[in-house]
């Protein structure tokens, strides 16, 4: 079979950096904690910050997931501590996009490992800002619920996008969304087709 990977993230799944040996006697400033039922995938990324600056000078990181989930946790590590590492809030800002990027590609029923990989980093930032008195600076935006019967939100629709949903059957299919009260129904297709283009799975 040919392998569906670049070489870029065979080297992280082979030799991935980074990773968390010990959480008991890793001191950490900042944890994240972020885990994927339908998939598998469970990922915690912690971080070391330096107070004067708010870089990112040391990360770790444990998952459970496949060749992409540990492909794109390793390569986002050395992301946000490269050339000094970067500041709390360029960090939170890195999205999928860019750790794709890093990594030359992935296939595209495997980006939703590099979303896990954001979010746990963002998780672990919000938690330093938590840990050390600076609640004004803690993201709080929540993901929007499209279908409060059933407590589908936006990042739930996005997922399944990711995971390789390309119709709207199909989406009702695997989260049942308007198919209560059904009122949701035009906002979903809504969602669901802004993030089809919006990652180019369309």
């Amino acid at each position: 079979m040919e392998w569906a990977y670049s070489d870029k993230v065979l080297k992280h799944f082979k030799n991935p950096i980074n990773i968390l040996e010990d959480e008991e006697t890793y001191k950490e400033d900042g944890k994240g904690f972020v885990g994927n039922p339908q998939c598998g995938d469970m990922m915690m990324f912690v971080i070391k910050v330096d107070p004067a600056t708010e870089r990112i000078i040391d990360c770790k990181w444990k998952t459970y997931g496949c060749a992409s989930a540990i492909g794109s946790t390793s390569i986002l590590s050395e992301m946000v501590t490269r050339d000094g590492g970067m500041t709390l809030e360029a960090a939170r800002k890195i999205g999928p996009e860019d750790i794709m990027k890093e990594l030359e590609g992935l296939p595209s029923h495997k980006i939703h490992c590099s979303v896990l990989g954001d979010k746990a980093l963002r998780a672990a930032i919000n938690d330093y800002y938590e840990r050390h008195g600076m609640p004004e600076k803690v993201d709080r935006a929540g993901s929007k619920i499209i279908c409060t019967c059933l407590n589908i939100s936006e990042d739930d629709i996005e997922h399944e996008v990711l995971e390789g949903v390309k119709t709207f059957e199909q989406l009702q299919e695997r989260t049942k969304i308007s198919t209560s009260c059904g009122k949701c129904k035009a906002s979903a297709i809504e969602t669901f087709e802004k993030y089809l283009k919006q990652h180019k799975l369309g």
